[in-house]
């Protein structure tokens, strides 16, 4: 073997690789930050936001809430006037969590009786829920305790009869069936997947095959020969969309409680974000590998920032910042809030106006980047 010529070989594969910038970044930038985002992230939800509907309004009340509060799983992020208000609360998503106190609380207490506490969980989380309610049974533990042993102290007998009952419950999926979050979670991870790496992989293809000169001679703009691009796409993400719902409906045994015909059009919608984004990789790739190595930069971290698998809510504050850039966290909360809560446009708009704008920003600036020419 002649090592000056496997030297030779070596020394024009680094020219040829160093030289591709783009190729560089992706190849180097994208294990840093999956080690840095997979050091950061967990499953183990801490200050879940929480509704608090308290018509007791006393000291003894307050100081339950305290005990919720100090157990760093629970955030009283919002005040209910109404049982209808923690609904409206926990159906939109701003909390996760609600308790509601009753107004004769303090008087139960007092007569050394115990007083009944619910704490709803939005179970469409199995994982979260599973430690939202163990946590909130052990509070109510903890406070009996506690109220057991001061009466004790003050008597000098023991009182099996005080203390709180805590009464949790777990809404949309009161058997914490794991599916319920999963399926629909890896619809919308499929869908971005998928149309993306289609939209990106026609045009760069066409590139790679010479073929892209011929439409460059052609009347066509560019936003008609996207959208005639795309149109056979959103064709195919639709047959996937049906298939997906046919499966986890006879196969998982997942019921859609929401809307169809508002599930497909939220698809829609999030079809423009997909599409734009292997549209504007595509014309910045100069090779399939090179497009290849781009998606995987920006589809990994948006998997793992949206809450597909992490709760968004368990994320540092800054990964929480950066996971509101990322169109699949609007999708993954409208699909969820279809299937499992059952929810409609009253409670997701603002995740569907969001998804618009993602969407409309995306591929209209992969309409202004596409030229009808080769670079």
């Amino acid at each position: 073997m002649n090592w000056n010529r496997v030297w030779t070989i070596a020394v024009k594969e680094y020219t040829q690789f160093f030289r591709d910038r783009r190729t560089v970044a992706a190849t180097m930038l994208l294990p840093l930050i999956q080690v840095v985002l997979y050091g950061y992230l967990s499953t183990d939800v801490r200050y879940q936001p929480t509704v608090v509907w308290d018509l007791s309004q006393t000291a003894e009340s307050r100081q339950l809430l305290h005990a919720f509060t100090n157990s760093e799983y629970f955030s009283i992020k919002y005040v209910a006037k109404s049982m209808n208000g923690v609904i409206r609360r926990i159906d939109g998503g701003q909390a996760l969590a609600g308790i509601v106190i009753p107004p004769d609380y303090a008087t139960l207490l007092h007569q050394k009786k115990i007083p009944e506490v619910m704490v709803a969980v939005d179970a469409s989380d199995a994982t979260a829920a599973r430690t939202a309610l163990s946590v909130a049974q052990a509070i109510g533990s903890s406070v009996t305790q506690r109220m057991q042993i001061k009466q004790l102290q003050m008597s000098g007998a023991p009182a099996p009869q005080i203390g709180v009952d805590i009464r949790a419950r777990a809404w949309y999926n009161p058997g914490l069936r794991q599916e319920l979050f999963l399926v629909p979670g890896v619809l919308a991870l499929v869908m971005q997947f998928t149309m993306t790496f289609l939209s990106m992989s026609t045009i760069v293809r066409e590139r790679e095959l010479g073929t892209l000169e011929q439409l460059i001679v052609s009347p066509i703009r560019s936003s008609e020969l996207l959208l005639g691009k795309m149109i056979p796409l959103m064709t195919i993400g639709y047959i996937n969309v049906t298939t997906i719902l046919l499966l986890a409906v006879f196969w998982f045994g997942v019921p859609i409680a929401g809307s169809v015909l508002l599930l497909y059009f939220t698809v829609l919608v999030f079809f423009f974000t997909t599409l734009g984004l292997g549209t504007l990789i595509s014309t910045i790739a100069k090779t399939y590998i090179q497009a290849v190595q781009l998606v995987q930069f920006f589809l990994l971290p948006s998997m793992l920032l949206s809450g597909f698998i992490f709760p968004v809510a368990a994320m540092p504050r800054v990964l929480q910042w950066s996971s509101y850039l990322v169109p699949l966290t609007y999708f993954l909360t409208i699909v969820r809030g279809i299937i499992v809560k059952g929810v409609g446009i009253g409670y997701l708009w603002p995740q569907i106006l969001l998804l618009m704008f993602f969407g409309f920003v995306v591929f209209a600036t992969a309409v202004l980047r596409f030229r009808k020419r080769i670079d």
